[in-house]
């Protein structure tokens, strides 16, 4: 029988593999996707403008991001890996409980993988698949991944899976335990999130046997709003550089300058929002096209929606998951979903 290589220290004395890269989407296209730049102009030409958060994730705003979630404000990175910490092995069991010992782990938002890198020895995984629209600060991820765990398998996709999961066959299709850390589901709309985890928990999509899923849970407005506005400003510049990407993708002359950050909790849709507020009345071009903006008039680029537990578990069960269970931190600030189809 053929045994998937076990990761642990005598892995380390084996040569090092090479990840393998699949690029479907992403930043290093040698130009945008004409759907991408009808997206962007769709968004800045509608009455309320706005672009997707997907858009602030070029090589410069992986890094800046990075940066957030070692600021005192930002809560969620450390307090999700101190439940990660502590409850690694309890995954562990649960999955093994099922039969899953050694799943193909598809990390969606993958970013530095470091989160991976912390689960990886726990779970044991016979592939690592990180998925980033990234791609060139997914490369450089990866071969650390690689680096760090000579023995294992890694596929690398540079892809935007907010439009659909579609995995190429170099992906494993057996035992695939999806992981969505960082709250990053709470970036889509309810009715979008319920889809997305639909498209997860079918069998004919997805192919999930699971999925392991970081949620920010609600809390009070402060705290939560100094978690988006940092006091040094790097979350400022995160939402600034975004207009730089834009720029690049769509040929537009945005001015950083000219914006500002704005970040607040919007209580009626219990979400946090980010908007790029203009500093004064002015015009942003793009080929054929252009807008004007007034002062104090708005770009929409982000949406954090926070969810209490009996939400989420409300909306997995709905989603098509059969089985969810999930660990808080202390003063149930973050929970770690683990929910299997």
């Amino acid at each position: 029988m053929d045994h998937p290589p076990r990761i642990s220290g005598l892995a380390r004395a084996l040569p090092p593999a090479s990840p393998q890269f699949i690029h479907l989407h992403g930043e290093a296209l040698p130009r945008p996707s004409h759907s991408t730049v009808q997206e962007l102009a769709a968004g800045l030409g509608a009455a309320a403008a706005s672009v997707s958060p997907k858009f602030f994730y070029n090589a410069l705003g992986s890094r800046l991001f990075d940066a957030i979630t070692v600021l005192d404000e930002y809560y969620p990175t450390r307090i999700e890996a101190g439940i990660f910490e502590a409850s690694h092995a309890q995954i562990a069991a649960t999955l093994a409980e099922i039969g899953i010992q050694n799943p193909c782990l598809i990390d969606l938002g993958a970013g530095n993988c470091a989160k991976a890198m912390a689960l990886i020895p726990h779970l044991q995984p016979r592939q690592y698949v990180p998925v980033d629209i990234s791609v060139d600060f997914l490369k450089g991820a990866a071969e650390q991944v690689q680096h760090r765990f000579p023995a294992l398998e890694i596929v690398a996709l540079g892809m935007d899976f907010s439009a659909g999961l579609q995995l190429p066959d170099q992906v494993q299709a057996h035992d695939r335990i999806f992981f969505y850390p960082g709250s990053s589901l709470g970036n889509f709309q309810p009715e979008q999130a319920l889809q997305f985890l639909q498209h997860i928990a079918d069998p004919t999509q997805g192919k999930a046997r699971g999925l392991l899923l970081g949620i920010d849970l609600l809390k009070d407005t402060a705290t939560l709003e100094a978690a988006y506005d940092d006091a040094l400003g790097v979350t400022a510049a995160f939402n600034k550089n975004l207009l730089l990407n834009v720029n690049a993708l769509l040929q537009s002359d945005f001015d950083v300058r000219q914006w500002r950050h704005v970040a607040l909790f919007n209580t009626s849709h219990s979400r946090i929002e980010m908007h790029l507020e203009a500093r004064c009345a002015l015009t942003v071009s793009w080929p054929g096209h252009e807008r004007r903006f007034s002062a104090g008039e708005r770009i929409h680029t982000e949406n954090s929606y926070k969810y209490t537990l009996e939400g989420m578990t409300r909306l997995l069960k709905a989603a098509g998951f059969a089985r969810t269970g999930y660990w808080t931190d202390p003063a149930r600030q973050f929970a770690v979903f683990l929910a299997m189809v």
